[in-house]
């Protein structure tokens, strides 16, 4: 998987709502109760067990989005020893939830560095254009409505999953959708892993159009032992959902500027 740094295709307007995006995603990250010390590399149950209820509280639920009531059982953040062992102990929530309104918050949850860091990255090359394009208030709706359709997407596809579905990556994917519309031939510098990590300046139809394949694969089973914790489907939803209301907009869209030439190797460093 190459891993994009920057793209060349300049804005006219500051990305507030980038910004803002990016700042609220890192800042629930670090009050996100049990992921304080993930860095410094305590795994330990009570931390586990205070993850568990705070998601299964604000994350989106499959199972609770189509059947729109909430699990009888929930973690309670506290341990205690059953028949199996150690454990986190479950009750019958003591809290509301609206279903709809837990899409919304599980959009500003991770799960780890790595997932919050990679989806910021994405979020940070691609957005700014989109926001350009559509308008602060615009993109924000924009964002929000492919966080929505991803979320849902996948929870008709997988009704009876009761596990916490969380993360920006849904919304991202429809800003990468839009993108792919709106800007296919802008530059796009990445670093490809191949002994070292080797920059290239490709296209974005390149880049965005293997990063979906990749998530059209992965989400039909092919390619990897199991799906994991990654919510395949949910990318290609959004991805798809920004692609269809980015359309519309293609025939106004102006050009970004474009190279003359693929450099790469030691070229490429000269002029990154």
């Amino acid at each position: 998987m190459v891993i994009p740094v920057h793209d060349v295709n300049p804005v006219r307007r500051t990305p507030y709502v980038t910004y803002a995006l990016i700042a609220a995603d890192v800042l629930v990250f670090l009050y996100t109760p049990g992921l304080a010390g993930s860095a410094a590399g305590d795994s330990g149950l009570s931390r586990l067990c205070h993850l568990q209820a705070f998601l299964d509280h604000y994350a989106a639920v499959p199972q609770e989005l189509i059947h729109h009531q909430m699990q009888r059982l929930v973690p309670t953040g506290q341990t205690g020893a059953g028949p199996h062992g150690v454990g986190c102990v479950v009750a019958p929530p003591d809290y509301d939830k609206s279903p709809p309104l837990s899409v919304f918050t599980a959009m500003f949850l991770h799960g780890g560095w790595l997932h919050l860091l990679g989806n910021m990255l994405f979020l940070l090359i691609f957005g700014n254009n989109i926001e350009d394009r559509l308008g602060h208030v615009r993109f924000a709706l924009f964002y929000v409505a492919c966080g929505y359709a991803a979320a849902y997407g996948f929870a008709l596809l997988n009704d009876a999953s009761g596990d916490p579905l969380i993360g920006a990556s849904g919304a991202i994917a429809g800003v990468l959708g839009a993108y792919l519309v709106l800007y296919p031939r802008a530059r796009v510098w990445v670093l490809v892993p191949f002994l070292v990590f080797l920059p290239l300046r490709l296209p974005a139809w390149l880049v965005l159009g293997f990063w979906f394949v990749l998530q059209a694969v992965y989400s039909s089973g092919s390619g990897v032992s199991t799906a994991g914790t990654v919510a395949y489907a949910a990318h290609v939803v959004g991805f798809l959902t920004g692609m269809l209301l980015a359309w519309p907009l293609r025939p106004g869209t102006p050009p970004p500027p474009e190279p003359r030439r693929l450099l790469w190797g030691r070229r490429a460093r000269h002029s990154w």
